[in-house]
């Protein structure tokens, strides 16, 4: 019997109109939804219609349920497998039943769609040339600073997933291991709150600190270290580049330092320094 497909679809990471027409036509035709939540995706389905029997499929029981997935498609059935939001995968679960799929002859096909990282990326201003995907760090954090220890010497744009409780906790163990490096912090993406945080990470931490309470979910992007972050030319001091920036912005002295750090990678309060020192 020729097996059936299993097909990866991506499903929107908030705003419910964020799903391709494609995605639709293929959870609207396959036999069996596999959801991490089958709760939380009624929602989606209901919301377009779609009427097709459920199964729960996360990581509590991603390997007990393999199996019988794996014996549906072999048995010609096409499933669609969704996360509670973005592309499976992705920090969710799935890879157990594709690497089965793929072993085994049967047909795996994504559905290409929304993805936080990719949207967090495009819209946070910082270098997308080389990027590299971290995900949740560890949530202790001897174990999280031993993780970004090891990331600190990639030449490349960094994507942190993190929840609202350890928030404050992850960004000052970032902070201090890769240094006052340019970032963006998105919360809640293509929700009715979404917001856009820019600053350094010592200011993304005085921010976040300042709020009496954090929500939403949160992708961090962080820029690369100094390895990828273009210095000054050695005849620009620091106050030509401040003074350079105010003619072309209009912006005050203090902004224009801001701005001028932020392009450098460090902090206000060194550049501060640093231009005291030129003096």
């Amino acid at each position: 019997m020729t097996p059936g497909t299993l097909y990866i679809v991506a499903t929107p990471i908030g705003n419910l109109e964020d799903i391709t027409l494609r995605a639709l036509q293929v959870l609207r035709a396959v036999d069996l939804i596999a959801c991490e939540d089958t709760r939380y995706s009624a929602r989606l389905l209901a919301h377009y219609g779609i009427i097709k029997p459920r199964e729960s499929y996360h990581d509590h029981n991603e390997r007990e349920r393999t199996p019988f997935l794996l014996q549906m498609l072999h048995s010609g059935r096409n499933i669609g497998l969704i996360s509670d939001s973005g592309t499976p995968l992705i920090s969710d679960p799935g890879y157990v039943l594709v690497s089965a799929c793929r072993k085994e002859g049967i047909p795996v096909v994504p559905i290409p769609g929304p993805s936080a990282v990719i949207a967090a990326l495009a819209g946070s201003g910082l270098p997308m040339s080389r990027f590299y995907f971290v995900g949740f760090l560890p949530p202790r954090s001897k174990a999280r600073k031993a993780e970004l220890e090891q990331l600190r010497d990639i030449p490349a744009t960094l994507i942190f997933y993190e929840a609202p409780h350890r928030l404050l906790a992850t960004l000052a163990d970032i902070s201090a291991i890769l240094g006052s490096r340019p970032a963006c912090l998105a919360r809640e993406l293509t929700k009715m709150h979404e917001e856009w945080t820019r600053g350094t990470l010592t200011e993304l931490l005085e921010i976040m600190s300042a709020r009496a309470k954090i929500r939403g979910e949160i992708t961090l992007v962080v820029g690369p270290g100094q390895a990828g972050i273009p210095e000054l030319p050695p005849s620009v001091s620091l106050k030509e580049a401040v003074e350079d920036e105010v003619r072309k912005t209009g912006l005050s002295h203090k902004e224009a330092l801001r701005e001028v750090a932020r392009r450098l990678g460090v902090s206000r309060k060194d550049a501060y320094r640093r231009l005291i020192e030129e003096q």
